[in-house]
């Protein structure tokens, strides 16, 4: 398929805590690279977000326009642990390729459900050869969800198709007991659903089919 810019953040986390902050705090169990999601008490997300973890540092990779509300949430949660985050944004720039590249030696990659990641130095140019309309399909075609689109602060991870992200074994986190309880009780309100066109209210649009998160029927 191709190569596509994302509009991204990246911000590096220090000290021997960080790793166990980044786990505390959101939806999947984060003991290496991983993507995951943080939530609010209602379980509604605050943003989902590629963990990228190297010998000196930790690099969260998420949405830019969520990038103040996450580094809010979790800077309030630090108190007196050794933890301290570094805004790298402006110095790279984040890249999302459908297929597995080799890109230069100076750029970060790291394999996601949604493709090969790659953080970029500003320096460094990597060719994109792939529009948005082309990108949408592919999304579509593959149920991967987007920030903006399908993940939004308005659902929560369970209705727009990260409940991959959401590991069902694992300890208390902000929004745990709410996303528990629908799993239990079978009762997420809605699901990310692909259905053929024309979609009313589609989150996302493709060549052929859409998607569209909507109530779940036996709800």
């Amino acid at each position: 398929m191709g190569v596509v810019k994302l509009d991204a953040y990246v911000l590096i986390v220090r000290g021997k805590d960080a790793l166990k902050l980044i786990n505390g705090l959101s939806t999947n169990k984060v003991e290496a690279s991983c993507s995951t999601v943080f939530t609010t008490n209602a379980a509604k997300i605050i943003d989902m977000a590629s963990v990228i973890v190297t010998d000196d540092c930790i690099a969260l990779v998420g949405h830019n326009p969520y990038k103040e509300d996450l580094l809010a949430h979790i800077s309030q949660k630090i108190l007196n642990q050794d933890i301290t985050i570094g805004d790298a944004t402006a110095s790279n720039n984040v890249y999302l390729s459908t297929t597995e590249i080799t890109p230069p030696g100076s750029v970060t990659i790291s394999h996601t459900f949604r493709g090969w990641l790659m953080v970029a130095p500003t320096s460094v140019e990597i060719t994109t050869n792939m529009s948005q309309s082309e990108f949408d399909d592919y999304r579509v075609e593959n149920m991967i969800p987007m920030q903006g689109f399908e993940i939004t602060p308005k659902n929560h991870p369970l209705a727009c198709g990260l409940g991959h992200l959401v590991h069902e074994s694992k300890g208390c986190y902000l929004g745990q007991e709410v996303l528990a309880r629908m799993r239990s009780r079978g009762k997420q309100g809605k699901e990310l659903v692909r259905l053929p066109n024309p979609v009313e209210n589609a989150t996302t649009v493709g060549k052929k089919n859409s998607l569209v998160i909507q109530r779940v029927k036996n709800n």
